[in-house]
């Protein structure tokens, strides 16, 4: 979902890849490719293929997570999946791992859908499927350190509270948009997303039907 994110800003995990992260690798290339393709147009793309609440299109679903709103906003959650996605990637496996990531997507569409029924702004952005992807991190690696950037510097934090904290403030933002606190941002997708990579992460490897 379109965002600008002044929020926690990860420089990397000590989570050594198994495998090399193809799926991973090939979602950051496809939305690069994806964004350069839509500036030949942007606002009719953007109207086209953004995923609109009040006249829901049930393909847009699908493309708006493939879209984003500027360089800053596609570096953003392209470095969020760099960092914590090939780690998931590892744990899932390559077909289960895309399914998934866009399970999350969809998850995270449908959430924001039913948080802003009436609205006409196309939402777009990969930050909800990403967010499934932290949910699942969170399942997966609890403890691995993640390296965050402050105003002292570097600092190591384990993922469940980085993570945790990230969670919160999209919960407490969220919250306040519902209450009239408009900022833009699809504040519920991101909930809706990481809520279900969590759940579903979870519940697969409690139940071992997938090798996670």
């Amino acid at each position: 979902m379109h965002n600008k994110r002044a929020q926690f800003f990860p420089y990397g995990d000590d989570n050594k890849r198994k495998s090399f992260p193809y799926i991973t690798v090939g979602l950051i290339a496809i939305n690069i490719i994806i964004f350069i393709w839509s500036l030949f147009n942007f606002e009719a793309t953007i109207n086209s293929f953004g995923f609109i609440p009040a006249s829901v299109s049930f393909a847009t679903i699908f493309t708006s997570m493939f879209l984003h709103g500027g360089v800053a906003h596609l570096f953003g959650n392209m470095w969020y999946l760099w960092i914590f996605g090939d780690n998931v990637e590892d744990k899932f496996g390559k077909v289960y791992f895309i399914l998934f990531y866009i399970l999350c997507g969809i998850a995270a569409t449908l959430t924001h859908w039913l948080t802003n029924l009436g609205s006409a702004i196309p939402a777009i952005g990969a930050s909800g499927a990403i967010s499934g992807v932290l949910g699942s991190y969170v399942v997966l690696f609890p403890k691995a350190k993640v390296y965050v950037g402050g105003r002292l510097g570097m600092s190591q934090f384990p993922a469940w509270l980085v993570i945790g904290l990230w969670f919160l403030l999209q919960l407490l933002l969220g919250t306040a948009a519902l209450f009239g606190q408009s900022s833009g941002i699809a504040f519920w997708a991101h909930v809706g997303g990481f809520v279900f990579g969590f759940l579903l992460t979870f519940v697969l490897k409690l139940l071992k039907i997938v090798k996670i």
